[in-house]
């Protein structure tokens, strides 16, 4: 779950890259004298931090999807293993298993009638 969690901390490497991209945008901006291009280049730099916050946000988001999923794949493991645990407990009295050994299919049986030999005998399956 760990390794998981610092997955996500790869989102630092876009951030720093689109962060770095915008200082150089506004550092050249100081040198632009054209009222338009200057305009263009705040737009740009704009852009590159609204890019910055969804990717950096998404990281987030997506870290804590993590650790709630992880814990509810824990409890339905949980609930499976009790079910499994409590299947093996109960036994209604109407499905007792018998000790014989396994029926191979077709199997004569002296004291069953001739027509519909196996039916409705319950075997212990491994």
């Amino acid at each position: 779950m760990c390794v998981l969690r610092l997955s996500y901390l790869m989102a630092i490497v876009p951030v720093a890259v689109l962060l770095t991209a915008s200082f150089f945008v506004i550092f050249a901006l100081r040198q632009v004298e054209e009222r338009a291009l200057k305009a263009f280049g705040y737009v740009v730099v704009g852009f590159l931090w609204l890019a910055t916050i969804v990717v950096f946000s998404s990281a987030v988001y997506r870290m804590g999807q993590g650790s709630f999923m992880a814990k509810g794949m824990m409890q339905q493991k949980m609930k499976m293993d009790c079910m499994s645990q409590m299947m093996k407990k109960d036994n209604p009295s109407g499905m007792v298993m018998s000790e014989k050994g396994q029926m191979i299919k077709d199997e004569k049986r002296p004291m069953m009638p001739k027509c519909g030999a196996n039916k409705g005998i319950v075997t212990k399956a491994e």
